[in-house]
């Protein structure tokens, strides 16, 4: 005869405790003794307790699920920042839901109203939203939000960052220290990163006495890393005396590398050029690409690790905190001349 599973009633039995005690100690909850946790997990073990997932969502309200909007899920940087998230879900009991937006508000706003409907216990979003409704809904809800790389500022909740015109300040900064003097700047859609690296870039222009032309700003819309790369870099190696450039991703930064071969200038003793994100291309492309790291999968793991906490202790007061994640100027090849030392933010 088949040996029926046991449940947390059998262990409760045992224990000399109630069920919710059990089913609260399997959650981790705050509400529970770290003593009798360690005795309900040990027998758990013991006796290879499965939960019924479906039977504690009803009971606890709670899925042990979190949902992911991401905005690009074959883009390296939030590729790592997935990794980040998925690796402190599982250490934490959790799983994820991930939507790509691709960029588009309105997949956005579709995506929150399909994990409000799963009924998920939290949501992480890297906001590219045109309007804030959606989130809104989420809050009246009382379901927790983490921002990560981006953040609508008029919602109190925690944000995950990098300190976006900082680093753009910095880049640009180092290619001056190199030497460049007529600083081309290459940007992807507009989103608030990109603005903010866009800011970074114009102060440091202008700290170092040179004007702000606005020929050596391509800030386009609507095309792939790669057309941006190419084509609009040759918009910029067209204007005469150009001499550094700054790109918002190292795609683009890839691209002014290959135009630079096709018209036979040289990197970085023509044009130095240093790019954004630190991703695997960045290190094995010729002239290895000078850039500034952007640790997606310590941002994930913070994120995650903010929301579920929030998530385990919905009575405590929240006091939210906006964490920026340090980032540094990585020097290689393409802009190494004379003396150069990486920077850190």
């Amino acid at each position: 005869m088949k040996k029926k599973p046991i449940t947390i009633l059998d262990i409760g039995e045992e224990l000399n405790i109630s069920a919710s005690t059990v089913s609260r100690a399997l959650a981790d909850s705050s509400l529970v003794n770290s003593e009798t946790k360690k005795k309900v997990v040990e027998l758990a073990k013991k006796y290879n307790y499965q939960p019924n997932f479906t039977a504690l969502s009803l009971q606890s309200n709670s899925t042990k699920t979190i949902g992911v909007l991401i905005p690009n899920v074959v883009h390296e940087f939030f590729g790592l920042v997935l990794r980040g998230v998925e690796d402190h879900c599982h250490s934490s009991g959790y799983s994820c839901i991930v939507y790509p937006t691709n960029e588009d508000p309105d997949r956005e706003i579709s995506g929150i109203k399909a994990l409000m409907t799963g009924r998920v216990d939290g949501v992480l979003l890297s906001f590219r939203g045109k309007t804030n409704l959606h989130i809104k809904q989420l809050i009246e809800r009382n379901i927790p939000l983490v921002f990560f790389d981006t953040a609508d500022e008029s919602f109190a909740t925690h944000r995950v960052l990098i300190d976006d015109k900082k680093a753009g300040y910095l880049a640009t900064k180092h290619l001056i220290e190199v030497g460049s003097k007529k600083i081309g700047f290459i940007g992807g859609s507009e989103n608030i990163n990109n603005q903010l690296r866009l800011e970074g870039y114009k102060q440091a222009v202008s700290e170092a006495g040179i004007t702000i032309d606005p020929q050596l700003i391509v800030y386009s819309l609507d095309k792939s890393q790669d057309e941006m790369g190419l084509e609009d870099s040759e918009k910029l190696l067209s204007v005469k005396g150009i001499d550094g450039i700054f790109a918002t991703t190292d795609m683009f930064a890839v691209g002014v590398l290959k135009n630079l071969k096709k018209i036979n200038l040289k990197c970085p003793e023509d044009i130095a050029v240093i790019g954004f994100s630190n991703w695997a291309i960045s290190r094995v492309y010729e002239p290895s690409l000078s850039t500034v790291e952007q640790p997606g999968y310590e941002m994930g793991i913070k994120a995650a690790e903010l929301l579920i906490d929030q998530i385990k202790n919905p009575e405590t007061p929240s006091d939210f905190k906006t964490v920026l994640i340090p980032t540094e100027v990585i020097v290689r090849t393409s802009t190494a001349r004379g003396n150069n030392v990486a920077h850190s933010t």
